[in-house]
């Protein structure tokens, strides 16, 4: 009966000469491909421990009286708290498998934003973002982009004071836009922050509006990769018009169905013995109050960084005032993120090669490209660490004003220098390999018949007599 049922499914959609194709579709073997993959796993764990958790969060900003579950939350009994952080704490202590499910949503978050960037990088080191792979890049980075966003907004739900702050810094920051930021700033926040409504609007931008468009975008890049050739190192057997590889059945499946469950039990191994975010020690957030330290996670630090950098400047421009939050907080990004979207352009321009390419360059390979990102990921690192400014004043025992004047110099001098280090060592290894191939032996010396000493550096060629005393080498 089965074998009825799949020769009229395909008699009717003629899908087994497409599926005998793909499936023997090859995919490079090296690990470095592999990194995408990890990306795509935790979407998967975010999207199913998400639903988990979604069944008992409450998105409202309404005051509740909270009853303490047990000893552990026993200092927030009777406390005055908003309905959101008052089921994020049930979950945390009264949910069966809450806390744990909490953990691993979490952390899954950290390492899906760290990967997409790991790979972004594994993309721009090797140039695999050049002809025909633009599209694919832009929409790379519009995964980043969305990945950030989903991650902010889960990170703001709770609604306890460490992540209550981070909203109110992301409220001011609408604020400065100039003209249209106080109508943004309503619009979006309900009013004056903080709003009852706004915890509401979180919700339904991180569940439905921001995994939709991450669904979206990581269709559209699996099918550019699926239809394009993919890329490849240089090899043996390699060209720009084949791909050496294992098909994709049985092997590559089987190979990538491993490291999804390798993913998916060390994120349940994160999430089941190393506690994160624990927001019962946070209590709610108070408009009043701001906890120090305080910072946001990883992949926000580099915002935080810069606002807690740059100085506060407010200009009066055509009769409005530019408020200072405006240029750290909106007008640097921008910049900055869209300078890294347009990349693929800007190189091509300035290299005038607009040429297929199906082969991998090594960091090597071009120096100039690896110099310039060693600096940005240097800047960017720089600007995370500054995000913890009052951490490191705290553990140096010195004044916060001192360690964020040491890291404004920093952010100016370490990146350029080791932009151009990194320019250097590249390309000092790629003028290494271009020595003449007499220089790629050790020189040799032996006994002349006069009583010097000839050089022999490749065998059957006459060597160059040298004479000296007993005893030379």
């Amino acid at each position: 009966m089965i074998r009825r049922l799949v020769l009229w499914l395909d008699d009717r959609l003629g899908a087994a000469a497409f599926a005998r194709q793909a499936l023997r579709k090859a995919f490079p073997d090296h690990w470095a491909f592999m990194l995408g993959e990890i990306a795509l796993y935790c979407f998967i764990l975010l999207v199913l421990t998400g639903t988990f958790l979604t069944f008992f969060f409450t998105a409202s900003g309404q005051d509740v009286v909270y009853h303490a579950s047990g000893a552990v939350d026993a200092s927030l009994d009777g406390v005055r708290m908003s309905a959101a952080y008052a089921s994020v704490l049930q979950i945390s202590f009264a949910v069966r498998a809450g806390l744990v499910m909490r953990q691993i949503h979490h952390w899954t978050a950290l390492v899906f934003v760290a990967a997409i960037v790991v790979h972004m990088t594994r993309i721009f080191f090797t140039g695999a973002f050049r002809r025909p792979r633009e599209v694919n890049w832009i929409v790379g980075m519009s995964l980043l982009l969305l990945g950030l966003a989903e991650g902010f907004t889960g990170y703001s739900l709770p609604d306890d004071l460490l992540s209550g702050t981070g909203i109110r810094i992301a409220y001011s920051v609408a604020l400065s836009i100039p003209v249209v930021g106080t109508w943004l700033a309503f619009l979006f926040f309900g009013g004056e922050f903080p709003t009852p409504i706004v915890i509401g609007r979180l919700l339904v931008i991180h569940i439905m509006m921001l995994p939709g468009l991450l669904t979206a975008a990581i269709g559209v890049h699996l099918a550019i990769v699926w239809h394009q050739k993919h890329t490849q190192f240089p090899g043996s057997g390699r060209t720009e018009g084949n791909v050496v590889g294992s098909p994709l059945w049985p092997n590559y499946a089987m190979k990538s169905a491993g490291l999804a469950f390798l993913v998916f039990a060390v994120l349940a191994l994160l999430g089941g013995l190393v506690q994160i975010n624990p927001v019962w020690l946070y209590g709610p957030y108070t408009p009043t109050t701001a906890s120090s330290p305080a910072q946001p996670d990883w992949y926000i630090g580099w915002l935080e960084g810069i606002l807690r950098l740059f100085p506060s400047w407010d200009i009066r421009l055509f009769g409005h005032t530019i408020p200072g939050p405006f240029f750290p907080g909106v007008l640097f990004p921008a910049v900055f993120l869209t300078a890294i979207l347009l990349w693929p352009f800007i190189e091509s321009r300035v290299t005038r090669d607009d040429a297929p390419h199906h082969l991998l360059d090594r960091p090597r390979d071009v120096p100039w490209r690896s110099g310039v990102g060693a600096g940005v990921l240097t800047f960017a690192a720089l600007l995370t660490l500054a995000g913890s400014n009052d951490v490191l004043a705290r553990f140096f025992g010195v004044p916060v004003e001192r360690i964020t004047d040491g890291l404004r110099v920093a952010l100016v001098v370490v990146p350029a220098g080791l932009g151009y280090a990194t320019y250097a060592v590249c390309r000092d290894l790629k003028a290494g390999e271009r020595l003449p191939e007499r220089a790629r032996f050790r020189i040799r010396l032996r006994r002349a018949a006069g009583g010097g000493f000839e050089e022999e550096d490749a065998p059957g060629r006459a060597g160059r007599s040298e004479t000296g005393g007993k005893g030379t080498s």
